[in-house]
């Protein structure tokens, strides 16, 4: 039986236990684990603390004596692991010197720490501006086996490669078939995978039983490139699939990478470069597990005004794809919100993406492109969600650049209005904590390559609660996460842990 069998069957027979993981994984319990990306596999940077009310967040503080270090710089969000039994978690770091790190998350204590190969010069790469290139895009942990999965580029005699690493949790041995060589691997299907001109950025998700891997381009644009989405299956990792753009560019670079929603996999592309017929660029997708390509309207979404967006640069795969269940009178309407570099908001039909123009809403909500990943929370009578950028109808009340929480509300077509706004001095990816999974929320974001700040607003009226002192080494895109009562922040070389005093 192919791969695509094994997947495909997988699809059709798992779906109601996929999504029971999923709808788990969306309200992490007491936050106890971080598996990937803004903690679940939708992207939302939901988090529940019981003991984190909005007085007790004016209490914020940085524990001095939680100091850690590890070689690299850090642009992957940290991760949280609590190994069966222990007394204590696990923080899980990988930085852009191809090293992994796991540290105890109450001491700060080194557990283990691993060399993955020799990072990449930029002065190996036609373009970019991470020097040197090791890992970029956060990792994956699949609690079930006790391993963590992600993408290395690293420099060997043969040149630049990416490799597919599975690591022990428990004391970050190479898992037995890993790393895989992805040009390798690709090549031996006939597919042309440049691994110089390629880079990791996005978020990896693991799904049904595989590890899934979004690449894109350098900073600049330069080379062959294409939006790639690459899978391995987790027990046999030779088993390699792939889907990618049609045309030249159109990268899945944003933060947040890959979101799930328990059955498909959604995700934005870029600019395409040269494309005189629509390609696959400023595009939002809906992937099969086994990535076979689909012709079908329902499971695309490409702003009709893509050839300007291709030549602004202003495109769709700087945010990830966020779904969103919406309460809609008796029943649950399925949507997609994508923000793009062209400062809109699009609300999509999960179930049927619509194609060229097919949005349900099209709406100008910032003043300037977005790039960061959103979070997502409850709202009376629907969600909010929250994004930095400056945004374009923020309430008189409410004046303020950098932050801005819109309202998706039931309607045909859903509403897709500003709720408020709030002042903030950088460019760091929201996320939230709630008491409960709707009471107290809180959307915190860092104010990376700017006040390097660590801000906390009551959800419901963006009323500042708290703002740490500054932060060094701080990385544009950087979130927090939420674990045993702490807040935690990754930057180059170290991790800030925030405690709430009594």
């Amino acid at each position: 039986m192919s791969t695509g069998s094994v997947l495909m069957k997988t699809w059709r027979g798992c779906a109601l236990a996929a999504a029971l993981q999923v709808a788990a994984l969306t309200v992490p319990a007491a936050a106890q684990s971080v598996p990937t990306y803004h903690g679940a596999a939708d992207r939302a940077g939901r988090y529940t603390m019981p003991s984190l009310t909005w007085p007790r967040a004016r209490n914020l503080r940085l524990d001095a004596g939680f100091q850690p270090r590890f070689s690299g710089n850090l642009y992957a969000q940290p991760l949280y692991w609590r190994p069966p039994g222990a007394a204590s978690g696990r923080l899980i770091v990988a930085t852009e010197s191809d090293t992994v790190a796991a540290i105890d998350a109450a001491t700060g204590r080194t557990v283990w720490s691993r060399s993955l190969g020799r990072a990449v010069p930029q002065s190996s790469l036609p373009c970019g501006n991470i020097d040197p290139l090791g890992i970029t895009g956060t990792p994956a942990i699949d609690a079930a086996s006790g391993a963590v999965y992600l993408d290395a580029a690293i420099a060997e005699a043969g040149g630049v490669h990416h490799l597919l690493f599975g690591l022990s949790l428990q004391d970050g041995a190479v898992l037995p078939g890993w790393p895989v060589d992805v040009a390798a691997a690709l090549r031996a299907q006939g597919q042309d995978f440049v691994a110089r001109d390629q880079n990791q950025r996005g978020a990896l998700l693991i799904q049904n039983g595989a590890v899934y891997v979004p690449y894109g381009g350098h900073f600049g644009d330069c080379g062959i490139y294409h939006g790639w989405v690459v899978g391995a299956t987790l027990a046999a990792p030779h088993r390699v699939f792939s889907w990618r753009t049609r045309a030249r560019g159109g990268g899945i670079w944003a933060p947040g990478g890959i979101a799930g929603d328990g059955r498909s996999l959604f995700v934005a592309t870029g600019n395409t470069i040269g494309a005189t017929e629509w390609s696959d660029g400023e595009a939002v997708f809906r992937l099969a597990p086994d990535l076979h390509r689909s012709l079908a309207s329902a499971d695309y979404f490409a702003a009709r005004d893509w050839r300007q967006l291709d030549e602004r640069d202003a495109d769709l795969g700087g945010v990830n794809p966020m779904p969103l269940d919406l309460p809609d009178g008796a029943g649950v309407r399925h949507l997609i919100l994508a923000l793009g570099k062209d400062a809109r908001g699009y609300l999509l039909d999960r179930d049927n993406l619509g194609g060229i123009g097919g949005s349900l809403v099209t709406e100008t909500v910032a003043r300037y492109q977005i790039r960061t990943a959103p979070a997502a929370y409850p709202a009376p009578g629907g969600e909010f969600v929250a994004f930095q950028g400056p945004g374009a109808h923020c309430p008189a009340a409410h004046r303020g650049d950098g932050l801005t929480v819109l309202k998706i509300g039931a309607g045909t077509p859903p509403r897709l209005d500003t709720a408020w706004c709030a002042g903030l001095d950088g460019a760091g990816s929201a996320m939230v904590t709630t008491t409960d999974g709707r009471n107290n929320p809180i959307v915190w974001v860092l104010g990376a390559e700017g006040d390097d700040r660590l801000h906390g607003f009551r959800g419901d009226t963006g009323e500042a609660l708290a703002a740490s002192g500054p932060l060094s080494g701080l990385r544009h895109f950087a979130t927090v996460i939420a674990a045993d009562n702490r807040l935690y922040a990754g930057a180059d070389g170290r991790i800030y842990a925030f405690t709430f005093g009594p």
